[in-house]
């Protein structure tokens, strides 16, 4: 028997409608707004770096700075985020609607905190280290789009709502 796609789990909306208004009427919407494609830019230029010194030798001070940069564009949009979240689902983490982004978004936070650990305990290579990162940046753009996908679902049923 086939499955009425408006009952399905896999169909619900992202948002109720309440949910949606607190979305839609808190700073926190903006603010995640202009963090995520700012940490996707400071991910470019980052990955470029990271690939130069691994392919060349060179700009190791460079790559270093624009990791930690980059880890602390991470960290800083998974708190907001984390607030985002509990203003529109009443919950800081792992909201139903977020729950396997936010999942993901924590194998994304292991790995860029163990760079940091790695590179103030001394504990790896420098080559080492920038493998850690492209690990870390690997596992960031597949969150990426996981949020990508939902922000995409959410205009999808916004757009089907009108």
């Amino acid at each position: 028997m086939l499955r009425d796609s408006t009952t399905s789990s896999r169909h619900r909306p992202l948002y109720t409608a309440d949910q949606r208004k607190r979305r839609d009427g808190t700073r926190w919407t903006l603010v995640q707004g202009i963090l995520a494609p700012a940490q996707f830019a400071i991910f470019l230029v980052s990955l470029v770096l990271v690939l130069r010194y691994l392919s060349t030798g060179e700009g190791y001070a460079a790559a270093t700075l624009s990791v930690l940069v980059k880890t602390a564009a991470l960290y800083l949009i998974m708190v907001t985020g984390a607030i985002w979240e509990k203003v529109v689902f009443g919950q800081y983490l792992f909201a139903p609607a977020f729950f396997w982004e936010d999942v993901f978004s924590f194998a994304v936070i292991f790995l860029h905190t163990a760079y940091i650990v790695g590179l103030f305990s001394g504990a790896m290579t420098p080559v080492a280290l920038m493998w850690l990162a492209l690990a870390a940046y690997a596992a960031y753009a597949i969150n990426a789009g996981q949020f990508l996908r939902k922000l995409r679902m959410a205009r999808l049923q916004s757009a089907a709502l009108t």
